[in-house]
């Protein structure tokens, strides 16, 4: 018989922070065109931010509270983790998740599952609509032009007055609770701080571009990292580094860095000696606080039995040699899960 579908799957891909009308336009739309819609909830396994305020879990609530049951019953959902600086690794995470899930949903072993991507061409995220020309398409126009953007930095500054528009109307109340707990007061002065920042250089002729430098060091088999004191992303780990001073070299500088916030008892001329790589990390997005472009120095220390002591200082609450086996991107500072990974090959 005959599908009344013209897909057996579409995949619709986004961050949804937070789920709004407008996605929920091309996941109705997406449910009239499909017999199943694969929903992929991007920037999964990462730490709660002012970009990304919410986790898989709960945007997955969110998309859910929107549905029937017997929408519900057509929809998968699944996290989808970022992969910076490797377009081909993302893609390639794209592709096993919906081979996953066809796999497990079709039933018809007599014809290939028609799969096709459902999404609006927003902006140049959208790029990625172009990057599988094995599946079919279906553009969708962007609903009153929503913007998740502005949604969410309404909801980071205050509580609106006249509520929650552009949201459906169980995500309006899932968010007006969620306002309650520690981890939106968390990112509301997280959000401010950002927002103070940022207005010191508001009064320049062009958007500034800041340049930072990272020290990614490695000593048998552990990496050496700092816990942040300060925001944005206290708390979280981090590659030592910070700003480059304006009489430095970028060099210069990372051995700076790496000794104020560490104290790591290397000698410098063993430092320079073990810089295996160096690589410039520039996705405009990376840092909350504007354009900041890094230059990461890769160190590989010799192998020794005892690691070197060190000790947190400057803008680090603590600096801690860490296992490889034990990072996780859920608990590292803007892109250095990703720096760390393309410069080791992990």
């Amino acid at each position: 018989m005959e599908s009344q579908f013209q897909f057996d799957f579409l995949v619709f891909i986004g961050r949804f922070q937070p789920f709004h009308d407008g996605h929920l336009a091309v996941l109705k739309e997406g449910l009239n065109r499909s017999q199943n819609v694969i929903v992929l909830c991007g920037s999964a396994h990462q730490p709660r931010s002012t970009r990304n305020p919410w986790i898989f879990q709960e945007r997955q609530f969110m998309i859910r509270s929107c549905l029937t049951e017997t929408e519900s019953g057509r929809v998968h959902i699944a996290p989808l983790m970022d992969c910076q600086y490797n377009d081909e690794a993302w893609v390639r995470n794209v592709q096993k998740t919906v081979q996953g899930l066809v796999t497990a949903h079709f039933n018809q072993p007599h014809r290939p599952a028609r799969v096709g991507l459902i999404g609006h061409q927003k902006d140049h995220s959208s790029y990625y609509l172009k990057l599988f020309p094995q599946w079919g398409s279906v553009s969708v126009i962007n609903q009153n032009g929503i913007n998740a953007t502005d949604i969410r930095n309404t909801l980071l500054r205050e509580d609106p007055p006249g509520g929650y528009p552009d949201l459906p109307k169980g995500i309006a109340s899932y968010l007006a609770e969620f306002r309650d707990n520690e981890d939106f007061k968390n990112l509301q002065k997280e959000h401010s701080f950002i927002e103070t920042y940022k207005s010191g250089w508001k009064e320049a002729p062009y958007p500034p571009t800041f340049v930072t430098v990272d020290a990614l060091v490695i000593q048998s088999g552990h990496i050496l990292l700092v816990e942040r004191k300060a925001r944005p992303g206290r708390g979280l780990m981090a590659l030592p580094g910070g700003f480059i001073d304006g009489h430095e070299t970028l060099e210069n500088a990372c051995l700076r860095e790496l000794r104020e916030e560490t104290r790591l008892k290397v000698p410098e001329p063993v430092l320079r000696g073990s810089i295996k790589d160096r690589a410039v990390f520039d996705d405009p997005h990376r840092s909350a606080r504007g354009r900041t472009i890094t230059h990461a120095f890769y160190f590989e220390l010799e192998p020794r039995a005892e690691l070197p002591k060190v000790k947190g200082g400057d803008d680090a609450a603590s600096a801690f040699w860490l296992p490889l086996a034990d990072l996780d991107p859920g608990k590292l500072f803007e892109d250095h899960y990703f720096i760390i990974q393309k410069m080791t090959g992990f």
